[in-house]
């Protein structure tokens, strides 16, 4: 009787582990940005989707109110260079995953804004929009 406890034990506290691992920095790509028009309005409501080429995995966000889409995607260490394709409406635009996989302190991610129907990869502005968006100072 002892026996199945343990291995259900066990079982219990190798999965919670792994679900740990899944929440942190180096699990995760952020892709996210805003959406206007060629007045620069925000275009509210906007699907959004972003595809991993080498397994066609796909991730879905819809714009909020003031443009704004934020797409979080399962990629790890190994994962670093990968390509990505974001389409926003009909447009869509080839990324890379750029990050250090060494570097396990900062939020990995990159900022692609549309404007009109021009996108814009901003990568440095990527971690004051996190900030932004999570409400950190």
């Amino acid at each position: 009787m002892a026996r199945p406890l343990l291995l259900l034990v066990a079982l219990l506290l190798a999965g919670t582990s792994v679900a740990g691992a899944e929440h942190r920095l180096w699990f995760r790509y952020v892709v996210l940005g805003y959406i206007t028009d060629a007045q620069r309005r925000p275009v509210p409501g906007q699907p959004v989707e972003l595809i991993r080429d080498k397994t066609g995995f796909s991730y879905l966000a819809e714009t909020d109110a003031k443009g704004l889409y934020v797409l979080v995607a399962r990629l790890g260490d190994e994962n670093a260079g990968e390509s990505l394709t974001l389409k926003i409406g009909q447009v869509a635009v080839k990324i890379t995953a750029r990050f250090d996989p060494k570097n396990h302190a900062d939020d990995r991610g990159t900022r692609v804004d549309l404007v009109g129907r021009k996108p814009v990869e901003r990568a440095v502005w990527f971690p004051s929009t996190l900030r932004l968006f999570l409400g950190a100072k």
